[in-house]
């Protein structure tokens, strides 16, 4: 992965600057997904999660969207859990929502995407995991 799609500079500003409200875009009650144990986590170290998924359902307490679109509140950071194929279509959104910030989660990379959320003015790392980034913050 290049340096620039997750750099530790952009990823620490991300984690402690850019905001605590995180959508979790391709969250579901499904506890057997990745994207169920990183909210968790992200819980744990302050962050209000904000589940996005089709199904809209409440997920560790927090009520869930169908889409960003529908979310009634302003989002800071999008984290995304939607394979690469869908995954600019989600960025794209996070930058019409007013977000400072786009996640892909390990395995989704856009380059595309990448490129247009950061000239819209927007933090962006790519194929990394919160979950494993925000401890290492110490």
């Amino acid at each position: 992965m290049p340096e620039p799609y997750g750099d530790s500079k952009t990823v620490r500003r991300i984690l402690r600057e850019s905001g605590d409200t995180w959508a979790v875009v391709g969250l579901s009650a499904n506890e057997e997904r990745a994207a169920y144990g990183v909210a968790r986590v992200l819980q744990r170290y302050g962050k209000r999660i904000v589940p996005v998924h089709p199904k809209a359902e409440t997920v560790h307490g927090e009520q869930g969207y169908p889409s960003l679109e529908a979310v009634p509140f302003p989002v800071d950071v999008v984290d995304v859990f939607v394979n690469s194929a869908l995954a600019g279509q989600v960025a794209d959104q996070a930058v019409a929502a007013g977000a400072k910030a786009v996640w892909f989660q390990l395995g989704v990379v856009d380059e595309a995407a990448y490129e247009r959320t950061r000239a819209a003015g927007l933090e962006m790392v790519m194929d990394r995991c919160p979950a494993i980034e925000i401890p290492a913050l110490g």
